[in-house]
């Protein structure tokens, strides 16, 4: 699991909007981890470690600096999508339990919604926390089965900081992996079904979603995943094939390969330039000249 591999991808020819675009990058590519079964929900820690998810194994697990693995939780309700409060408490989006979840100080659980208008969500996935304290989250059904459905849609929701659960959008196929963008102004939401593209909302002033549009769109099995964003506002998007990054526009501008399929991605280092991605059984890193936000 420990062993560490490096492999340096050079890209030399992309295809974009029909036209080809030459790049000169080269991106060294480090395996950190493995032997897992299905990684996921990366997040870098107010203590500068990474945790991430293994879902079938109903375990979270903590990777130092040292690169030394241990697990943080278990059972972890097959946790998703991780993030972390303003008060530096961790948010859990729990498949199983069908829930997204709050660990207190003490190390308590509280539950910060299960429910929509007394139905069961689905399988909250993925999650991010606004300045302001409001939580995002996506409700596909990716972790539950056809009929144990309860509501008829897969929606994106909003917890406010005052814990008032709140349906954004419901129209997304199987939405996905979201972030803000750095103003916070947009929301970027993935929608992993066959549709495979990106959708891209104004976040009006109380916090809903409006103007929602198609901001970009992957090719290639599979679809978008999980998705952060740089300093400078590009947007990075584990996809086929690797790690997909498109400019403000929604230009396609340059593609991360990875060995493995990538899930997810989280900014990481007490510098946030490294880019942690957990894709499939391993943890990988990559070095970058640009970085943004950890913790989100």
């Amino acid at each position: 699991m420990l062993r560490t591999s490096i492999y340096a991808i050079t890209i030399a020819v992309i295809w974009i909007h029909g036209g080809p675009q030459v790049m000169a990058r080269d991106y060294n590519v480090e395996k950190v981890a493995q032997g897992f079964q299905f990684t996921e929900g990366p997040v870098w820690t107010p203590w500068n470690t990474l945790l991430f998810s293994d879902i079938p194994a109903n375990r979270i697990y903590e990777l130092a600096s040292s690169k030394k693995v241990k697990i943080y939780r278990e059972p972890s309700g097959n946790a998703n999508g991780l993030t972390f409060d303003q008060q530096g408490r961790l948010i859990a989006c729990e498949h199983s339990n069908r829930r997204v979840s709050r660990t207190e100080k003490d190390g308590s659980i509280t539950v910060l919604a299960d429910r929509y208008q007394g139905k069961r969500l689905n399988s909250p996935n993925d999650v991010v926390v606004k300045s302001d304290g409001s939580i995002y989250f996506t409700d596909p059904t990716y972790g539950i089965k056809k009929e144990e459905q309860e509501l008829g849609f897969q929606g994106v929701y909003r917890i406010s900081p005052q814990g008032k659960l709140e349906l954004l959008v419901s129209d997304f196929k199987m939405p996905n992996g979201l972030c803000f963008s750095p103003d916070e102004k947009r929301l970027y939401v993935a929608d992993s079904s066959e549709l495979a593209h990106i959708r891209v909302f104004d976040v009006t002033s109380d916090g809903k979603l409006v103007n929602g549009r198609v901001f970009a769109k992957t090719s290639g099995p599979g679809g978008p995943d999980g998705m952060k964003v740089d300093v400078r506002g590009n947007l990075y998007v584990a996809g086929p094939g690797g790690v997909w990054i498109f400019d403000t526009n929604g230009v396609h501008t340059d593609i991360i390969k990875t060995a493995e399929v990538p899930a997810n991605l989280a900014w990481g280092d007490e510098d946030g330039r490294t880019l942690y991605i957990t894709a499939r059984t391993s943890i990988y890193k990559v070095r970058l000249d640009v970085g943004g936000r950890t913790s989100k």
